[in-house]
């Protein structure tokens, strides 16, 4: 027997401002009831402490969300010196305490803290849902378990020190996809020699979404229409060049068929002409039909099929 659906096809991306407490998919949830949609998801996980945005794709928006454009992402962090947590941040339990220099000043910091300005290796956090040997390493962690784990590559497009006052300091991060800003604090501590942790942390933006506006919970509860501050399902996908399908080819295309084509294909930047490219692909009145990538045989093969109408 089939399964029932609960709730309504609703199709869209939601720029969710998290509030602290919780973690992203608990929140997601209350939305998506909000919503009454049946189905929902979120990219870019924020731990229970933080707050921000927090994309959330309803229905078929949820097909597109690993093919976002994997750019930068701002953060505003308040850390505090002198103290390290199990957890790199204020839920955590307190380890070691260590005094700070006396001779560290607003300069002083300032310039520490741009010394991981560029791309760094960085040691991501045990407190982290990254998978070693098929086991999430914040599971390890609460079972008091520590493991070895490999540096990535992460790049720190901008760190600047908003305010700084004995013990505790504000930053502006703009960085890579991927970067933790606990392990951030985490170095600069251990680069000043008394250790940190994250008191407070806020996500300002998701590329491609960087000045749009936010929602919260308390805002979607008093709107009478909520459906109008979705973004469209495409609304991230501007990085991907684009191409209009005529009627006998949008058939082929809903089931799944490879599409030979004969015309010019838009290009944007090195994304298009290339094989493996991928194509936002529409039918005739502009509504996206999903995703295809351009094979050697110079055919449009589909990669996510939408299913809205």
């Amino acid at each position: 027997m089939a399964r029932r659906k609960r709730g309504r096809d609703l199709h869209g991306i939601l720029l969710f401002d998290k509030p602290a407490g919780g973690s992203s998919n608990q929140v997601m949830q209350r939305v998506r009831r909000g919503f009454d949609a049946n189905k929902a998801g979120h990219t870019g996980s924020l731990d229970p402490l933080a707050t921000g945005m927090l994309p959330i794709c309803f229905g078929e928006a949820t097909k597109l969300s690993r093919f976002l454009i994997d750019a930068a992402k701002g953060y505003e962090t308040t850390l505090k010196l002198g103290v390290t947590t199990d957890s790199a941040d204020a839920d955590g339990e307190i380890i070691e305490q260590r005094a700070i220099p006396n001779s560290l000043d607003t300069q002083q910091f300032n310039a520490i803290v741009q010394q991981f300005r560029g791309d760094q290796m960085q040691v991501p956090p045990m407190v982290s849902a990254i998978k070693i040997n098929g086991q999430r390493l914040y599971k390890l962690a609460r079972e008091g378990k520590t493991v070895e784990r490999e540096p990535r590559a992460v790049t720190f497009h901008e760190v600047k020190v908003l305010s700084f006052d004995e013990d505790h300091a504000t930053l502006s991060v703009r960085c890579s996809k991927g970067t933790y800003i606990r392990s951030l604090v985490t170095d600069i501590g251990e680069k000043i020699g008394c250790g940190a942790h994250v008191v407070a942390l806020r996500r300002t933006f998701v590329s491609p979404f960087e000045g749009h506006t936010m929602w919260t919970e308390a805002q979607l509860d008093s709107h009478t229409n909520k459906d109008e501050l979705l973004l469209p399902v495409d609304a991230g996908l501007g990085h991907l060049p684009e191409i209009m399908l005529d009627n006998a080819e949008v058939t082929a295309f809903k089931h799944g068929q490879a599409i030979a084509i004969d015309r010019e294909l838009p290009e944007k930047g090195n994304l298009g002409h290339v094989d493996g490219a991928l194509y936002r692909v529409y039918e005739p009145g502009e509504l996206l039909l999903g995703l295809a990538e351009l094979t050697p045989e110079r055919q449009l093969a589909p990669k996510r099929v939408l299913q809205m109408g």
